[in-house]
């Protein structure tokens, strides 16, 4: 699995799918559930929708 998530990129998911499931629990609501996306998408380094969009935030390194 390619990472094409970057570290700025990482940082700001897990925030947000934390900030979403602690929402989700104190609202008493399974909607809480879709921050598990962003959260584990920014724990693994890839987004599945990055490639289909052309988008890539992860730097690589051209030296061969």
């Amino acid at each position: 699995m390619k990472k094409n998530v970057g570290s700025v990129d990482k940082i700001a998911r897990i925030i947000l799918g934390l900030v979403i499931l602690i929402i989700g629990v104190l609202a008493q609501s399974w909607w809480g559930l879709i921050g598990l996306i962003p959260l584990v998408t920014g724990l693994v380094g890839n987004c599945p929708l990055y490639p289909i969009l052309g988008i890539s935030t992860c730097k690589t390194d051209d030296k061969k």
